[in-house]
């Protein structure tokens, strides 16, 4: 696994919901680049400041009316790419 910032971390994740929605399935897909801690750790601080929110028990979503999505760096387009 590569090692990544936190904030690379949460860009990542912040992808993978927009691409999935599914919070078990972005754990899934996840896991081959992440860490679980780092999974978990990334979705309760997105969901902390908002940038994501849960809409029931099992969807995720970015929550673009409050924050938009950030850029996504050329050095993480293939990791999201891959999932």
């Amino acid at each position: 696994m590569t090692d990544y910032s936190m904030s690379e971390k949460m860009i990542i994740v912040q992808y993978a919901i927009k691409k999935f929605e599914n919070e078990d399935k972005v754990i899934e897909k996840l896991k081959t680049v992440l860490s679980e801690k780092d999974i978990q750790r990334s979705i309760d601080t997105l969901i902390g400041t908002q940038k994501v929110r849960r809409i029931g028990p099992e969807v995720i979503q970015n929550n673009e009316s409050h924050a938009e999505l950030p850029d996504l760096p050329e050095n993480l387009k293939p990791v999201i790419d891959q999932l």
